[in-house]
């Protein structure tokens, strides 16, 4: 404080003083006694203790807010992103997913609408950088005849061929030179190196990660690996590679050895499992031989918190074999095969969505004592571009440069082998990571993570809150304050609702939902509840609950708990919509009308927007292109909450 200052307080005590009589002034007189030191720094006062305090916020926990993010991006240092094209390399993610302009690998200018508050780089462990390494000459991989043959086809215009080193991608038969520990580990110092860089606490957090590209023969068991912890705890250990043992056990011993080793923490998420034909959710036998026991229950829940249910592959929350009573079950459904064209039957259906593993989790529970799924949800991009753009009207591709935008990829392969090939209309612009976190740090993300306090979105940034309790009225529905009442009394989307406790008996439990629309997005149609349960046979069943819709001048629930479809606004030819219909804002205070406090039960919130137009329509209207009568032109994006568990009191 400046000399002048000092003396005006000293001028203005002196003045409050006047007119007090000496003892009143003697009390008063050391509160005020303000003293500079040399600097002419004063001291603050001893702060005083107010009761009540002022600030409602000063003593409570810190509030969690939603965080948007993307858990599975691929660079051009995983060897099938490099082979389709990819030439942008992680610091090109980075600063893409952070809102920057980046050209995207065939020369457009790329640029997301709002950018992302966390991202994961999850380049694939078997043969990481190698094709970086091989494009520099390296000679101990140019020393092998099929590498160099592939160096011949990928870099002296040999492109007839790209196909075939394509199909090597799922081969577990590959050059051996290609796991070369050196490549492997100069690629695993230079990915988290670059994540640290560009790591922003409170703005941007990159978390490293990696995809265990686990598989048998061409049946998908991928997982995603990420990491609490910054860049020279995780390089304590190289990550394993699938080309040593695809077993996803295997996977689970090394992250145990990686938290002995590093003292970090790990955790690893399965993604959708619609090109596993029929093993990602095992009930009887496992991926990899054996049967389901209590060993596997346990070390599955404890590290695989979440599942990554929507993604370019399609979308994995339900099918309409499994769900025929869910008129909105079959969404961007990939049920075709798996990596290898191994055609699908009907049977392996049933091991390969969410809602049907999350059923079955209840089962296995009763007879092991542990439910193996009892995972949030998330969703996430799977892009092969680096790019995370997954708005449809933004839609920048995911599989290859060759499905960045130009007129023709709508009709360009996919991919697939076998007995049937994937055309570039399948391809899926999907997901978000949405999470409640305290903070936008490493830690906190994890953390929402670890305790499933996330969501799964299509792509729209739709805004979910749900919470489980037993006493929730509209009143707290409607305060302002609502987020502080669902965590006082009760528990948050991710947790377990017990029962047989005090105020429970003979009640049905109370949720509290809240929905707001994707500010550059289309309008909600309705909130629904999706209840899963075991009943006293051991037979488990799922049902769908109507909550909370739009224009319910126009529409009212049937007997039958139906609501009439939303009017469609889209414009299929000018791919554009109206907000004619629809809602910015649904919520509601729902209790299960057929609630047994004996089943256990599961439930979880599924919100869907109106229609919109598909990124198929835009490229249409954009290209001037006419498309096949079966590509879809419309979409109706959701949003999957992480479940709410119902455990009956012992």
């Amino acid at each position: 404080m400046h000399r002048k200052s000092i003396i005006g307080v000293a001028a203005l005590a002196a003045a409050f003083y006047v007119g007090l009589t000496s003892n009143q002034a003697e009390e008063a007189m050391p509160a005020l006694q303000i003293k500079a030191d040399k600097t002419g720094y004063v001291p603050s006062q001893p702060a005083r203790n107010q009761d009540p305090q002022y600030s409602p916020v000063a003593n409570q926990n810190q509030s969690k807010q939603v965080f948007w993010g993307d858990t599975h991006l691929h660079s051009n240092f995983s060897m099938d992103a490099f082979i389709f094209g990819n030439t942008l390399g992680p610091d090109d993610a980075y600063r893409f997913a952070k809102g920057e302009k980046v050209m995207a690998t065939r020369g457009q200018p790329a640029q997301l609408r709002e950018p992302l508050d966390f991202l994961v780089l999850a380049d694939h462990t078997d043969a990481v950088g190698a094709m970086l390494a091989l494009q520099s000459g390296n000679e101990m991989l140019l020393a092998n005849p099929t590498l160099q043959r592939w160096s011949d086809i990928l870099f002296k215009g040999a492109t007839a061929e790209h196909r075939e080193l394509e199909a090597t991608q799922t081969s577990s038969d590959t050059p051996r030179e290609l796991e070369d520990a050196t490549i492997r580990g100069n690629a695993w110092d230079y990915l988290t190196s670059t994540a640290d860089a560009h790591y922003q606490p409170g703005v941007f957090t990159p978390l490293i990660g990696f995809e265990f590209t686990a598989q048998r023969g061409g049946q998908n068991l991928h997982r995603v690996v990420i990491y609490r912890d910054d860049a020279e705890t995780a390089q304590a250990l190289l990550p394993l590679s699938p080309k040593e043992n695809s077993d996803p056990r295997v996977l689970w011993d090394f992250l145990q050895q990686y938290e002995d080793t590093s003292g970090g923490k790990v955790l690893a998420i399965a993604h959708n499992g619609n090109l596993s034909n029929g093993i990602m959710f095992p009930t009887a036998e496992l991926e990899f031989g054996d049967q389901m026991d209590s060993e596997y229950a346990e070390r599955r829940a404890r590290w695989e918190p979440v599942y990554e249910v929507t993604q370019i592959k399609g979308d994995g929350e339900a099918h309409p074999l499994l769900s025929p009573d869910d008129r909105f079950a079959d969404y961007e459904s990939w049920d075709l095969g798996d990596f290898a064209g191994v055609v699908k039957t009907d049977q392996m259906i049933a091991h390969e969505y969410a809602r049907q593993a999350l059923k079955d989790g209840l089962a296995i529970e009763s007879s092991l004592g542990t439910n193996p799924y009892k995972f949030g949800m998330i969703g996430s991009t799977d892009s092969h571009t680096s790019l995370a753009a997954v708005a449809e009207d933004n839609f920048y591709g995911k599989h290859s440069a060759q499905m960045e935008p130009q007129p023709n990829r709508w009709k360009d392969a996919v991919g697939g082998r076998g007995e049937f090939t994937v055309p570039g209309f399948m391809m899926t612009a999907s997901g978000y990571a949405a999470v409640w976190a305290t903070e936008n740090t490493r830690e906190a993300i994890w953390d929402a993570l670890q305790r499933k306090e996330v969501y799964a979105t299509t792509g729209s940034r739709i805004t979910v809150r749900f919470f489980g309790g037993w006493d929730f009225s509209e009143d707290d529905l409607l305060a302002a304050n609502m987020p502080d009442i669902g965590y006082s009394k009760g528990v948050p989307m991710g947790a377990s609702l017990l029962g047989g406790g005090e105020g429970t008996s003979g009640s049905s439990p109370a949720f509290m939902l809240q929905a707001a629309k994707d500010p550059n997005g289309g309008n909600l149609d309705r909130i629904q509840v999706i209840k899963g349960w075991e009943d006293s046979e051991g037979k488990v069943h799922e049902k769908v609950f109507n909550v909370a819709w739009s224009n319910t001048d126009l529409r009212t629930m049937d007997a039958q708990g139906e609501i009439a479809d939303i009017p469609s606004t889209v414009d299929t030819a000018t791919a554009t919509y109206s907000h004619k219909y629809g809602a910015a804002e649904l919520s509601a205070v729902w209790q299960d009308p057929e609630f047994n406090a004996e089943q256990k039960a599961f439930y979880y919130v599924r919100v869907i927007e109106v229609p919109t137009p598909r990124w198929t329509a835009y490229d249409a209207a954009r290209f001037d292109v006419e498309m096949a009568p079966y590509v879809e032109m419309t979409t109706q994006e959701r949003a999957y909450s992480s479940p709410i568990w119902y455990e009956p009191g012992a």
